[in-house]
């Protein structure tokens, strides 16, 4: 059997015209996944001060949510948008400022243990989604370090104003989160984004033969993205809601 494939770019893409690209552009679940690692990071701290968890928060959505998407998006159009390139631009250049101002509210808040996540921060958002340094970084481990990693020790750091054995732990554990996603978002992708036609049949035990067609290979994997990403969304939830109580 020979399927046609036309496919939205992403399960979440809401359209490529007017206020809707832009949803698509900040990949919700992805970018509510994340910033599910900052909560988390923040968490584990002795304590936890709301007005930092918040500036975290912000931070990571201005520079993964817009600035990072948007780059991304400059590079190739993965999302099939018709944002202008001028427009992505100053999208891309607005959320790395206002991630860098409140990083160096941060900084005068918590010391210059807090520099060094500043100036690694822009470099990840930029050396990974515009693919400079020869693409070294964008790779799935350089994604479950930047995107998975990072933010859980930024937001321990942010408010416990050290490291310690337990954020660590919690950045191997987003980074294996992160990897997992990675591998099935990349399966995803490049059904949605690439293939132009599916061919083939499935041929059961019983004796029964079932067609391969686009849910057959997309389901299990972007099912699975969805439950991990509420996941990890609810465990952060839970784990703040703890703590600030």
């Amino acid at each position: 059997m020979d399927e046609q494939v036309t496919l939205r770019p992403a399960f979440y893409a809401a359209g490529d015209r007017g206020w809707r690209q832009w949803w698509t552009l900040l990949h919700p679940p992805y970018t509510a996944w994340h910033l599910g690692y900052v909560v988390i990071g923040a968490s584990l701290a002795p304590h936890v001060a709301l007005t930092p968890l918040l500036a975290a928060v912000g931070a990571f959505l201005l520079a993964v949510g817009l600035a990072a998407h948007a780059l991304d998006e400059l590079h190739g159009r993965p999302l099939r948008t018709t944002i202008s390139g001028t427009t992505l631009s100053v999208a891309a250049g607005a959320g790395l400022v206002g991630a860098g101002v409140l990083g160096v509210l941060g900084v005068v808040r918590v010391g210059v243990v807090l520099v060094p996540f500043l100036v690694v921060g822009p470099l990840l958002v930029v050396g990974y989604n515009a693919e400079l340094f020869g693409g070294v970084l964008h790779c799935d481990a350089g994604f479950a370090a930047s995107w998975g990693a990072f933010p859980v020790l930024t937001a321990y750091v942010a408010e416990a104003h050290t490291l310690a054995a337990a954020p660590v732990l919690a950045a191997l554990g987003a980074f294996a989160l992160s990897l997992a996603q990675r591998h099935l978002s990349t399966s995803a992708r490049t059904l949605r984004r690439h293939v132009t036609a599916i061919e083939g049949t499935m041929h059961l035990a019983d004796g029964s033969v079932r067609p391969i067609g686009p849910a057959t290979l997309l389901a299990p994997a972007e099912r699975a993205l969805r439950s991990m990403s509420w996941g990890v969304v609810l465990l952060a939830a839970a784990l703040a809601t703890a703590r600030l109580s």
